[in-house]
């Protein structure tokens, strides 16, 4: 994959956080190079191997992870919007870490600032993404769920130009 490709790929996964960052009342994220070269080179790793698994902690220093793998190129919208789906099972009203929520939680965090994005193909054609969020926040900070993790706020609809 080219680098144009790359920096496509992770300014689209950038921009479909920050519209979900949005709706969740949380700040956008920035895109950081340091954080996309380590991801990207966890992403090759994860396609040499063809195995779906989280970095150990240590090796990604105080950084939250997602993980995604599909049988084909993925676009970054594609990626997120199936991270964001797990929406539908997280419980505003008792907040706290699941692993059926941990994708959403770490795309909202209100707390995280940074984001490093990293995309590999394996020989198959299927693809790993990484993205790397930092600082952490949704395993690590187990109490501050209700000031991190904010129900989605309704817009109206814009009226109609008539």
């Amino acid at each position: 994959m080219g680098k144009s490709a790359s920096k496509q790929f992770a300014e689209d996964l950038l921009h479909s956080h920050n519209d979900y960052r949005r709706k969740h009342q949380a700040p956008p994220l920035k895109l950081s190079r340091k954080l996309s070269n380590e991801a990207t080179r966890y992403a090759e790793s994860l396609a040499s191997t063809r195995i779906l698994k989280h970095s150990v902690e240590s090796t990604r220093g105080s950084c939250g992870e997602n993980l995604a793998w599909a049988s084909y190129d993925q676009t970054g919208k594609d990626v997120t919007d199936r991270w964001y789906e797990e929406v539908r099972h997280y419980n505003f009203k008792r907040p706290g870490f699941s692993s059926g929520t941990g994708h959403f939680t770490a795309m909202v965090w209100k707390s995280s600032k940074k984001l490093g994005v990293g995309k590999a193909a394996a020989q198959d054609g299927s693809t790993f993404v990484v993205a790397r969020y930092f600082p952490a926040g949704n395993i690590t900070n187990q109490g501050h769920f209700e000031s991190n993790v904010l129900p989605a706020k309704h817009t109206p609809p814009k009226p109609l130009d008539v």
